[in-house]
């Protein structure tokens, strides 16, 4: 049965077909929305909503009487009550999910509300990105009713006194539609997907290949990778379309998908369609609808209040924390091609919550962005400004010039006598000269980043260079027990993860 001739649940598909409006539209309703359903929790009492809704300009009232947050501040002074099975605290009811996220800033584990509200939100989303693949030209949609092999975290969830907790991925893995899982398109199934141990689930996914048609992949890209190396190892085949000949659709978000594109193509038999998503632990951002396009639309109508903080020196400090009231803006009110802090609210119980990333707009008519770093994952020891677009899009003309595949990247800012050096490792198993990959390497950040350029000169003395196997920074993913499902190496080094990457590369033992 082709996917698109579904009958969906009525719930679902009047979510889908709703009617679209300006973005400055959409989004007061949205907010609006979440505010009347939150009118009566502790958050919305102490904020007062009630007047918010009242007022003739909600938008702008509730940007007045609500603070901004990050983790830290929103979990100590409201999630942690949430967590203990306080109900009616950000959101209403007791919260009965938590998503596991130690990010890849941070080294503790931060418990991420999830609701049934929510785990709702991200299914229409998805579907919404399923949908629109019928505007795709010249790719198998015969390819969409066939298996969906979605690699994430484990299903079985830790137990709480009140609630579980786990991956996102494994979360919503578990809250998939009885629908969906009916049609027997999800891959590797229940079972497999309870499965904590990587290596484990692997075994079963690969002795379990040839069982499957596979038309879709999801997931990160470095596990998706070592997965498909695996089968083609295990069973002797050229290629991974010789195990699932329907494979067309590559979902992937998270991480910029450049640096594994080489390696992914030596695996292929035939070309693949990638589809971008911006699905974090906090909710379902956007993703890409259309073809030959970098950006991804926004989902402007799905409970998710936007703002954007303007990411430069008067609202964020020079480790990335943001100010205590920094200047916020909706969608309506930003700039292309700027970059930009994001603050969401959503049907989580999350409140003008900065998740972490910068974005910029690239097409305003269709509210398409991309992701452009972390706000913590920069390098301006000297004003050099180099963000992880920057550090994605050098390698990326790199490895093209040079024809080699590099997976895996980080970078770090170190002391260099009483100026700064930048030192890169730099993960590839193809021949090359690390000399050479590093004078190119600066080359291009010089061409992509004034600043850079400027600084290369005056206090950024140097640039190192190590070239590592892929190997190495899997194994240091493995030893700090980040293995597979949503786990990405983080593009910059800084603090404890840079102290243990150091160790690792040593040979001491990591915690």
């Amino acid at each position: 049965m082709a996917i698109f001739d579904i009958k969906l649940p009525k719930s679902i598909a009047k979510a889908l077909n709703i009617p679209q409006s300006d973005p400055r539209r959409q989004q007061l309703k949205v907010l609006k929305k979440l505010m009347r359903k939150a009118r009566f929790t502790e958050f919305g009492q102490r904020y007062r909503f009630d007047e918010a809704l009242l007022s003739r300009h909600p938008g702008k009232k509730f940007q007045q009487l609500v603070p901004t947050y990050d983790y830290n501040k929103i979990y100590e002074t409201w999630w942690h009550k949430a967590k203990d099975g306080i109900p009616d605290v950000c959101w209403p009811g007791v919260i009965k999910y938590f998503a596991l996220s130690s990010g890849t800033s941070d080294a503790t584990s931060k418990f991420i509300p999830i609701t049934k509200d929510l785990i709702r939100s991200n299914t229409i989303t998805s579907f919404k990105q399923l949908l629109s693949l019928t505007r795709y030209e010249n790719v198998p949609k015969s390819a969409v009713g066939k298996g969906w092999l979605i690699l994430g975290g484990s299903t079985q969830l830790q137990k709480g006194p009140t609630y579980f907790a786990g991956d996102l991925s494994g979360i919503q893995q578990k809250n998939i539609p009885f629908w969906f899982q009916g049609l027997g398109l999800y891959k590797p199934g229940k079972k497999i997907a309870k499965v904590k141990d990587w290596a484990t689930k692997l075994e079963e996914v690969v002795a379990n290949a040839p069982n499957w048609d596979i038309g879709f992949i999801v997931g990160v890209p470095a596990w998706l990778q070592l997965c498909m190396e695996n089968v083609i190892e295990h069973y002797k085949l050229n290629n991974i379309h010789e195990m699932w000949p329907n494979l067309a659709f590559y979902v992937h978000g998270g991480v910029a998908m450049e640096p594994y594109k080489k390696g992914f193509e030596k695996l292929l038999g035939k070309p693949i369609t990638y589809i971008e998503t911006y699905l974090a632990s906090e909710g379902f951002l956007a993703y890409q609808n259309r073809q030959d396009t970098n950006g991804m639309h926004l989902a402007l109508n799905n409970n998710i209040f936007f703002e954007f903080v303007p990411f430069d020196d008067k609202n964020f400090d020079s480790e990335g924390n943001m100010v205590e009231e920094p200047a916020a803006y909706m969608l309506h009110e930003i700039e292309e091609n700027k970059d930009y802090s994001i603050l969401i609210s959503t049907n989580a119980g999350a409140w003008r919550y900065a998740i972490g990333d910068t974005v910029k707009l690239i097409d305003r008519e269709r509210s398409e962005i991309v992701i452009t770093g972390r706000t913590k994952h920069f390098l301006s020891l000297v004003g050099e400004h180099l963000s992880v677009d920057n550090m994605n899009k050098a390698i990326e003309m790199v490895s093209t010039e040079l024809n080699i595949s590099i997976p895996e990247f980080t970078v770090a800012g170190i002391p260099y006598g009483s100026f700064f050096a930048h030192q890169w490792y730099v993960a590839t198993d193809d021949k090359v000269n690390a000399e050479e990959l590093r004078l190119r390497i600066d080359a291009k950040l010089k061409e992509l980043n004034d600043d850079y350029e400027v600084e290369r000169k005056h206090a950024l003395k140097a640039v190192m260079v190590d070239v590592l196997s892929e190997k190495t920074f899997m194994d240091f993913m493995q030893a700090r027990g980040k293995v597979g499902g949503q786990h990405k190496f983080p593009r910059v080094l800084k603090g404890k993860m840079l102290e243990d990457w150091q160790k690792f590369l040593k040979g001491e033992k990591v915690k």
